[in-house]
């Protein structure tokens, strides 16, 4: 993977073995929203996740939002290995991608809003990338917790699709699959609110200036299939 090779997402058999327990607690608070990472949370906060490359830059575009973001946190999800390290994601032999929960109050910011936010903060066309950031833990990927939910995100990739090819870009590779069965394994404390506690830090996190139009369409069927990475090499690079 790091030496000129296409990266390939593991089968669960060729995936890391991982381990029944986490191996590192994770920080109670956020150190700007200051309230609590983990659940339970406040009776009607949802719930969204999202891939959009490193989640160091991904997690500060939500917290920055101005109004319903009731706290973030970042992790591992949508692999095979059980309580990854952050060692293992990158081996590229776990499956996941990183991640971000975003915990929201739906009656201040709207699920749509998160992802007009998810869509223009990184190029969704890039396959198992994102800029310089090479590895099947940097791909795009959206994980539904309601059937609502997962309508919106169709609808709001068919959307962005359409504004993305008028400017010029290939095809989006996102995949869009369940939540359910795809565990959100939390990161390692350092990586919570990492450009809060380093503000210089590195951030990878680069959108294509495509806007995407709000709201959309929501009921335009099921011709968007859900849940294929079309391989790297037929994404834009």
């Amino acid at each position: 993977m790091l030496f000129g090779r296409t990266p390939v997402l593991p089968t669960p058999e060729q995936a890391l073995q991982g381990r029944p327990e986490p191996i590192f607690p994770v920080p109670d608070r956020h150190t700007v929203l200051g309230n609590p990472l983990l659940g339970p949370y406040p009776e009607g906060l949802e719930i969204a996740d999202l891939g959009l490359g490193c989640f160091w830059g991904a997690e500060r575009k939500f917290w920055q939002l101005p109004a319903g973001v009731w706290t973030t946190l970042v992790g591992y999800q949508g692999g095979h290995t059980e309580n990854p390290t952050y060692e293992e994601v990158c081996s590229g032999l776990t499956g996941h991608t990183e991640a971000v929960r975003v915990v929201f109050d739906p009656s201040l910011v709207s699920y749509e809003r998160l992802l007009k936010t998810f869509w223009e903060s990184h190029n969704p066309t890039q396959g198992f990338r994102q800029g310089n950031d090479v590895g099947t833990q940097y791909r795009s990927a959206i994980y539904p917790h309601t059937p609502e939910q997962a309508k919106t995100a169709e609808a709001s990739r068919k959307s962005y699709q359409e504004a993305l090819t008028r400017s010029g870009y290939g095809s989006i590779t996102t995949e869009i699959l369940p939540a359910e069965g795809r565990v959100f394994h939390p990161a390692e404390g350092y990586h919570q609110q990492y450009l809060d506690k380093n503000p210089a830090g590195y951030c990878g996190i680069g959108g294509t200036g495509v806007k995407l139009s709000t709201p959309f369409e929501t009921n335009w069927g099921a011709s968007c299939p859900t849940g294929v990475v079309p391989a790297p090499e037929t994404a834009e690079q």
